[in-house]
């Protein structure tokens, strides 16, 4: 299973909006994890689409989460980026070549697609038992309640770096 880099920003972006207390612009979002604005953009629109982020319009708009992020899963935000669509698709290869099995004798999926629906069910499960408020908590745990102090410290300042150590706080 490869995931699009989007879904690693994303999760970063969404555990950074858990601890923020005023919507927070897509530029400082990018600045903050020095990525691409443009790049980040489609990240957040994909979360918009599927209503896990809002924009906000005006002077002080920016995006902000729609509901509790005890509500939002892992698995939520990989879906929104990456769509979701199994990681295998059987294509059937045992009814090809010359030993072909006929179609009438495939009356259930063969083990191999079996084997990778079971291992793509239990991933969505893994994914679905994690919220982006366990990620948060996780983040806090590794770094200390004063690395999100941080992070709400540098997206509160006009230009970023207001944070601790010239704004290079890890943001999840």
């Amino acid at each position: 299973m490869k995931l699009s880099g989007g879904v690693e920003w994303a999760l970063h972006c969404c555990v950074v909006l858990t601890t923020a207390a005023d919507p927070v612009p897509a530029a400082r979002l990018a600045e903050l994890h020095d990525v691409s604005g443009s790049y980040l953009a489609k990240q957040l629109q994909a979360l918009s689409r599927a209503g896990i982020v809002t924009s906000v319009q005006g002077k002080s708009g920016g995006y902000v989460l729609t509901r509790a992020p005890e509500l939002i899963t892992v698995l939520d935000v990989v879906t929104a980026v990456d769509g979701s669509q199994p990681a295998f698709a059987c294509t059937e290869i045992r009814q090809r070549g010359p030993l072909a099995a006929p179609q009438e004798a495939c009356t259930r999926p063969c083990a191999i697609s079996r084997a990778m629906a079971g291992a793509d069910a239990a991933w969505r499960a893994a994914l679905q038992a994690v919220s982006i408020a366990d990620l948060a908590r996780d983040v806090d745990e590794d770094y200390g309640p004063a690395m999100f102090a941080g992070v709400r410290a540098w997206l509160g300042g006009p230009g970023g770096g207001d944070a601790p150590g010239g704004g290079d706080a890890p943001a999840g």
